[in-house]
């Protein structure tokens, strides 16, 4: 439920905008510190498990494959739009 809902609200339109290496660590950052909130631990290493068995990937790493869906998708409707010249 988590990934189906939290994670999309999270991530809308991002894959369309050019983030910062910066930008996508503070996302991670606001992501594992809402587990560390609903685990009661500061232990990273814990809420990297959490997260690995729980089948939940950081952000980043969804947005990235996002990213290349919307990318791919993108130069398929480019390519199908000619100038007319």
């Amino acid at each position: 439920m988590f990934n189906s809902k939290c994670l999309l609200v999270l991530l809308y339109g991002l894959e369309a905008c050019l983030l910062s290496k910066s930008d996508l660590s503070s996302i991670d950052f606001a992501f594992n510190r809402f587990f560390m909130k609903l685990f009661r631990t500061n232990n990273i290493e814990t809420i990297k498990v959490c997260q690995f068995f729980s089948g939940i990937s950081l952000p980043s790493v969804v947005l990235r494959s996002r990213t290349d869906k919307f990318e791919q998708k993108f130069s398929l409707c480019a390519d199908l739009v000619k100038p007319l010249v």
